[in-house]
């Protein structure tokens, strides 16, 4: 990895390319310490103080902004709102046949696509910067601190609409450079803003374990939860680039004297099929009733029953349930997301065929087959990786979202090797030394 970054620098073109997505990471990372007008600086830095680790049921979006979601900056609902997005326009894609239709349509009907994905992603900045602001205003998202009632101590209409309109502009800015690392950049920009937002905790992180450990000056704690670390990274690229290679035969076609085709190539299926998907959609999902309970500020039977079982992430029913829906979500996603008809029908039509499988619906149902047979230790494997380093780094006083658990490993892993091979592949058009030397 390192190689390939060096040799990018040496490549004038790809230098330029760098450089200038350093040069948006950093105008990213500093609109996530600038303040929402209205708000109360001193009183937050108070309030994210005393919380410490402790970031309750806004974790999970408060690790994808970079912590701007709790400083409650300008780039505070951060990537999110773009990634529930995306999330379900490809969710819709399945069940609305115009937006089938689009997809078929090839480089236009994917601009279409992006194009109602922008509108989606200013609505849903709309209402996540009000429900934001409303929790905020509350002192919902701080709870036990006592001025987090302080935070926005203007609470008139005219205050409440500048704060919603500024992270709602915050979230299109962020989209924006986004965009302008993939056309302009090394390119995966959304990816890379994300992989940002998760690393710049990483170090608060660490050096936290360190601060609460008590074995020789919290040195041991950190060293061991570096080495669980680098393992859980090898595991997570170790089974990211695994796939399953189903060979793929086109049959000679004659075209006049020529003959086009007879080449045999594959079809890769990989073990995880489904990314990290699942695993936010198992904690979004595990955090709604939470927050049913935090709003409604209901004392009945099942509101302390939620608040017993399902606020804590080391509670038996919360992990049980949470590795269930992540199994769950693993098959759900890898359905809508990979059609084996469709890819039958396409390599019928183009004269290919599975050694020993008849064409049309015998290669379906074979794909199919092969794709539910690798999704359960994919599903498995994504349960495991985002339960385990949970639960062992738990002992050492990390949160759930620390940079060696769960979504944020998979996360950075992923974009990680994408990036490589990104520059990789680039590197391999500059440099192709073609069949004469």
């Amino acid at each position: 990895m390192l190689t390939a970054f060096a040799r990018a620098f040496k490549t004038p073109d790809l230098r330029k390319k760098l450089l200038f997505t350093l040069a948006i990471i950093v105008l990213f990372r500093l609109g996530s310490h600038i303040p929402v007008p209205g708000v109360s600086y001193k009183n937050v830095q108070i309030c994210v103080d005393q919380a410490g680790n402790s970031n309750g049921l806004f974790g999970l979006v408060n690790m994808f902004s970079g912590g701007a979601l709790l400083q409650i900056t300008i780039f505070a609902l951060g990537i999110m709102p773009y990634i529930t997005a995306s999330i379900i326009l490809q969710l819709l894609t399945v069940v609305i046949p115009k937006l089938e239709n689009l997809k078929k349509e090839g480089q236009s009907g994917t601009a279409k696509i992006t194009q109602y994905t922008r509108y989606l992603t200013v609505a849903l900045a709309i209402l996540q910067g009000t429900g934001l602001v409303a929790t905020a205003r509350t002192g919902a998202l701080f709870t036990g601190c006592p001025v987090a009632s302080q935070i926005v101590p203007d609470r008139s209409i005219f205050t409440t609409i500048v704060m919603v309109v500024t992270m709602t502009a915050g979230t299109c800015v962020v989209m924006w450079l986004g965009e302008l690392v993939t056309d302009r950049g090394i390119g995966n920009g959304m990816s890379i803003l994300m992989f940002i937002s998760i690393a710049a905790g990483f170090i608060g992180a660490l050096w936290q374990i360190k601060l609460q450990g008590k074995i020789a000056d919290g040195w041991v704690e950190f060293g061991v939860v570096i080495l669980v670390g680098l393992a859980m990274v090898a595991l997570v690229v170790f089974v990211e680039q695994a796939q399953r290679r189903i060979p793929v035969q086109y049959a000679k076609r004659m075209i006049g004297r020529r003959a086009y085709g007879g080449t045999s190539t594959y079809i890769p299926l990989k073990v995880n099929q489904a990314g990290v998907i699942p695993v936010i959609f198992a904690s979004s999902l595990l955090y709604i009733p939470a927050l049913i309970v935090q709003f409604s500020g209901s004392t009945a039977g099942w509101a302390t029953w939620i608040q017993k079982h399902f606020v804590k992430g080391d509670h038996p029913y919360y992990i049980a349930t949470y590795f269930l829906l992540i199994v769950f979500f693993a098959f759900f996603y890898v359905a809508i997301s990979f059609n084996p008809e469709e890819v039958a029908d396409n390599m019928k039509k183009y004269g290919g065929f599975i050694p020993g499988i008849r064409a049309g619906r015998p290669t379906a149902e074979y794909l199919s087959y092969v794709l539910n047979r690798i999704t359960w230790p994919g599903s498995l494997y994504l349960g495991l990786i985002a339960l385990v380093p949970t639960m062992a780094l738990a002992g050492f006083g990390a949160n759930q979202n620390f940079p060696f658990g769960g979504t944020s490993i998979l996360i950075i892993v992923g974009v990680g090797l994408e990036t490589v091979k990104q520059i990789e592949s680039q590197l391999q058009q500059r440099n192709y030394e073609g069949f004469l030397r």
